[in-house]
């Protein structure tokens, strides 16, 4: 799974990453970023591309709670499809939803380390997504899931699940304003190669969601 992660970059390496043509409103680099928060995330509304804030964790426009969203940050991308609370989504509610690293607990020996993982080319990245709009007597909930894969070589020995990190040649493909069958969603998936990760651990203060600023990244010595 993924469960937290990072977006601490200057904001002109976003603009200039995802060709953004406007500045992003109410950016602050972040450090450890949790389920339930908001999260940067890129979608196209069929004009442009719009960035702004979602809550992480996908509440359906089903639903009837919105409390399903702590149980939906993510979502299988190998079964993604096959799946009523998804599929409709893969078909046109596809988002990007930015990062500059990940974190992952490592066990050795009964203990979890905490591990910082990142590209090793890029500083900044997109995780695939999908998001949706809920609405209730008025209010607007707009809420995301990040896809999740099998590990990758390099991961297999942290994890046996990572999210899943969209090549630059992707990201604009991901978010197409156009309508796609679910099973080409998938297929599109499954193509995907990952590009070389890089990791290092991190101090234990990362554990808690309550904690934020540059000591969650810092590598230990």
């Amino acid at each position: 799974m993924c469960g937290r992660f990072t977006l601490a970059v200057n904001e002109p390496d976003i603009l200039k990453e995802f060709e953004l043509s406007k500045p992003i409103e109410h950016y602050e680099p972040r450090y450890n970023i949790a389920p339930g928060q908001k999260v940067l995330a890129i979608i196209h509304d069929g004009t442009r591309k719009r960035a702004g804030y979602m809550k992480w964790g996908l509440v359906p426009s089903w639903a009837k709670d919105p409390k399903i969203g702590y149980k939906m940050i993510n979502a299988r991308s190998e079964t993604v499809h096959q799946k009523p609370s998804f599929s409709s989504l893969l078909k046109r509610k596809r988002c990007l939803i930015l990062a500059d690293s990940f974190f992952e607990w490592k066990v050795s020996d009964g203990k979890k380390q905490p591990m910082r993982i990142k590209p090793s080319t890029r500083k900044v990245f997109a995780f695939a997504g999908l998001w949706d709009k809920w609405t209730d007597n008025g209010e607007e909930l707009f809420t995301c899931t990040i896809l999740t894969q099998a590990a990758n070589e390099f991961m297999e020995n942290i994890h046996h699940r990572m999210p899943v990190i969209l090549g630059s040649e992707f990201q604009e493909q991901w978010i197409a304003p156009n309508s796609w069958e679910s099973a080409y969603a998938h297929q599109l998936l499954q193509q995907m190669t990952m590009e070389g990760l890089e990791a290092h651990k991190v101090s234990t203060y990362v554990n808690s969601a309550k904690n934020e600023g540059a000591e969650c990244i810092a590598p230990l010595t």
